[in-house]
């Protein structure tokens, strides 16, 4: 198979989808690897590195898009690159589509059969694509709000960890899944106050046992959410409801009973936040205020650190590009049920029942994809 891997052009993304190693590996199944020139500059390698690794390296993405089979990205296609992709290509990067109507028309007028790193599955309804990046982006997550909770970016100027004779600052953590576990993590270590919501009593037992008296657990309802979160410094929004549409935890009208200067966090703003008020930003520009309060909604946080999170990611995705590569896409779906679980849209069809129930499309379920 012929396996395209373009540079991204996303606001500030400096990941890549094939490291040199994983274009070692895809050559020397037999496949032939497509490289844009100056794609792995963000995580440290040159044109001379995947060169040694046998791919060949192209000047423009044109030729990748118009020639080869199958195309690795990290981040969705971009209008531009939309535009290029067609029926009988293979897309297998991150989507997020059910906040995205754009994207989505796009992608099922291409006609191409697209991939979501972020709806493949594992054993145990685990999510090992999506994984390692919400580990990276819940860790993150409290590095960038104790940025913004310094004065000079319009925090409360609140040290989370606080010093002796002062106290540390609150840290909200909604939701106790992989992201709110990573930022729980980092914010118990900087010695924070650190509470986690979450709705699923497994998780909060689980989350309770680990941290102990580090982190307090609290049953995410109304009150209980409401009152946490007027009384943080930092609020962490780690919802995921896999392939859909985040829910909206926290209101406008709230806002106005925070402390101003209080910082949110949307790690969820990729699936359309669960903020009400979040929309979002880039690393470039990463804040913004509503109602005294401080918005952090970069929507591709880890590419900031793009080298630990494309090694990161690689490990996770290439497994499943060398089986679509080497049997082909329909075979390694019925090979594989985890695989086939990450079939967004199929030849002008949505195939994830999720992004279809979302955005108003009737469902081609996978079973008839692949038949």
């Amino acid at each position: 198979m012929r396996i395209g891997c373009p540079r991204e052009i996303k606001n500030s993304e400096y990941r890549v989808g094939l490291t040199p190693e994983s274009a070692t590996e895809l050559v020397s199944h037999g496949h032939e690897v497509w490289m844009e020139s100056g794609a792995g500059l963000g995580i440290g390698s040159d044109d001379s590195e995947y060169r040694a690794a046998g791919a060949r390296i192209l000047d423009t993405p044109e030729p990748i898009f118009a020639e080869c089979e199958m195309i690795v990205k990290v981040k969705e296609p971009q209008a531009g690159e939309r535009a290029m992709l067609r029926r009988g290509q293979l897309l297998y990067t991150y989507l997020h589509l059910a906040p995205d109507p754009e994207q989505t028309a796009d992608l099922v007028k291409s006609g191409a059969t697209c991939i979501a790193y972020e709806t493949v599955t594992g054993p145990g309804n685990t999510l090992p694509l999506l994984k390692p990046m919400s580990q990276v982006a819940g860790r993150m997550s409290i590095q960038a709000g104790a940025t913004a909770l310094e004065k000079a970016h319009g925090g409360r100027g609140v040290l989370l960890g606080g010093v002796p004779g002062v106290m540390p600052g609150k840290v909200i953590v909604i939701g106790g899944g992989v992201v709110g576990f990573n930022a729980a993590q980092m914010a118990t270590g900087l010695g924070a106050d650190v509470t986690i919501l979450d709705r699923d009593p497994e998780v909060l037992e689980r989350v309770g046992t680990h941290f102990e008296s580090r982190a307090k657990t609290r049953f995410s309802n109304k009150a209980n959410l409401e009152e946490s979160v007027y009384e943080a410094d930092l609020v962490i929004g780690a919802v995921l409801i896999p392939g859909a549409a985040a829910p909206k935890l926290v209101s406008r009208d709230m806002l106005k009973r925070m402390k101003p200067g209080a910082v949110l966090v949307d790690v969820a703003i990729d699936q359309g936040g669960c903020f009400e008020t979040a929309r979002a930003t880039t690393h470039d520009d990463p804040t913004y205020v509503v109602d005294g309060i401080v918005h952090y909604c970069v929507a591709n946080m880890p590419g900031a650190v793009a080298r630990t999170s494309t090694y990161a990611l690689n490990n996770v995705t290439l497994p499943h590009a060398l089986r679509i590569a080497d049997l082909g896409w329909r075979a390694a779906m019925l090979a594989d049920p985890h695989l086939a679980a990450g079939l967004n849209v199929h030849e002008g069809r949505v195939t994830y029942p999720a992004v279809a129930q979302e955005l108003g499309y009737d469902v081609l379920t996978v079973d008839e994809a692949l038949a």
